[in-house]
């Protein structure tokens, strides 16, 4: 089994769409694959429960079918950092409740597991120095880093993989998801990107309004996943 975390430059980079793609090659490859959320902020009320539309979307990539709990089971209506929509509750984020997440998805026994945080690297969980950083770092998981491709993406990229490397994980890579048509100097962003950071360039998202199904995958991707 390999454990991949799955984070991004900033929060909405499409770090789901890229996992939910990543997810949809490695079925490909014949192999059984599971994508779980285990924290959500942003859900909607139905006659089930709380449901996120992210985690609705890993669940239905993945190859093993599982019940939604696990998938995503601590989730918060408001679309708002999750410590915060805890505390409205009078709950606390603990790493242990991720830990349970885990280690319930690991028996379903996948050869791939991933597992998508929430917002950026630095999400915290708590107001005591508490990351969700801390929960990858715990279980050493591979990371893959999702950069949304628009101004600024450079520094938010550099930043946070230099983050990842000084927390002591292994960025395997990072997959760029163009968010709009128009970003100017896009090319030239990606080139930057390719030469400044230290770990292999995945794939690539096209933009693509009409709905998410593509995905150009560099030769790295085969050597990373297989």
């Amino acid at each position: 089994m390999q454990t991949y975390f799955v984070t991004g430059t900033d929060t909405d980079v499409g770090k789901t769409v890229c996992s939910v793609l990543i997810v949809n090659e490695l079925n490909k490859l014949s192999t059984s694959t599971l994508a779980i959320k285990p924290v959500s902020a942003g859900c909607q009320s139905t006659e089930h429960g709380l449901r996120n539309e992210d985690a609705l979307m890993l669940q239905k990539a993945s190859s093993i079918e599982v019940d939604y709990n696990v998938i995503n089971p601590i989730a918060y209506k408001e679309f708002i950092a999750p410590h915060i929509a805890a505390s409205k509750y009078g709950e606390k984020l603990e790493l242990e409740n991720l830990q349970d997440c885990l280690d319930r998805a690991k028996q379903e026994k996948p050869d791939h597991l991933l597992v998508e945080g929430a917002g950026g690297w630095r999400l915290p969980l708590n107001n005591r120095g508490i990351f969700m950083s801390d929960f990858a770092l715990q279980n050493q998981m591979k990371v893959i880093l999702v950069v949304g491709m628009r101004l600024g993406c450079l520094n938010h990229a550099i930043l946070t993989h230099q983050a990842i490397v000084a927390d002591g994980l292994n960025c395997i890579g990072w997959v760029a998801n163009q968010l709009s048509s128009d970003m100017p100097f896009y090319d030239e962003n990606i080139t930057s990107l390719q030469s400044l950071l230290p770990c292999p360039q995945l794939a690539e998202v096209p933009y693509q309004p009409e709905g998410v199904d593509k995905i150009k995958l560099t030769e790295d991707f085969l050597e990373v996943f297989t």
